[in-house]
């Protein structure tokens, strides 16, 4: 079977969480398949291994996941982005907006050397707000954004073209719905 097609066919859409009209993508079937997870990882593997990265930025939480195996595939550095106040060192903060208010995503301070090649990884692209957060988060640094990847691209919404309307890049993604 095709990887899309076996991911597409794991992922369990959960209606009405978190809130009415909304339909959750849950990826725990998929994490739940260790056959299926090292596909996955070696679909991102190929897609990076020779653009010399020199960490993947992983967004809280479910970025983690994937993030932090994909960084340990292609021997570089894993840096946490977290929701404001849950990194103990210091951080700077970029404010980004939901469709319900605002969130700020923090960094750690020394996370991000001046050119540095960083690769910003989530598990869901939506409408990019996050995303775009991360991707300035690592510009303020005088890092450079290496690409986005996403498990999956909500296509309907506009975040891959906000992440190629504001870095000029366009979003590496596995499923698109």
């Amino acid at each position: 079977m095709l990887l899309i097609d076996q991911v597409k066919s794991t992922i369990r859409d959960v209606e009405g969480y978190p809130k009415p009209g909304i339909v959750f993508k849950d990826i725990t079937p998929v994490l739940a398949d260790p056959v299926l997870m090292k596909r996955i990882i070696q679909f991102f593997v190929r897609n990076y291994r020779d653009k010399k990265i020199d960490a993947v930025a992983a967004i809280e939480a479910r970025g983690f996941i994937l993030g932090s195996v994909l960084a340990h595939e292609l021997a570089c550095s894993f840096i946490p982005l977290r929701k404001a106040g849950k990194l103990p060192f210091n951080t700077r903060k970029q404010r980004y907006d939901l469709e319900y208010g605002t969130a700020e995503l923090e960094i750690h301070t020394d996370a991000i050397k001046p050119g540095a090649s960083v690769l910003v990884h989530d598990d869901l692209l939506a409408t990019g707000g996050t995303a775009c957060a991360a991707g300035h988060l690592i510009k303020s640094f005088g890092g450079e954004l290496a690409g986005f990847s996403f498990l999956i691209n909500l296509g309907f919404l506009p975040g891959a073209r906000n992440l190629q309307e504001q870095f000029g890049l366009a979003p590496d993604f596995l499923i698109k719905y």
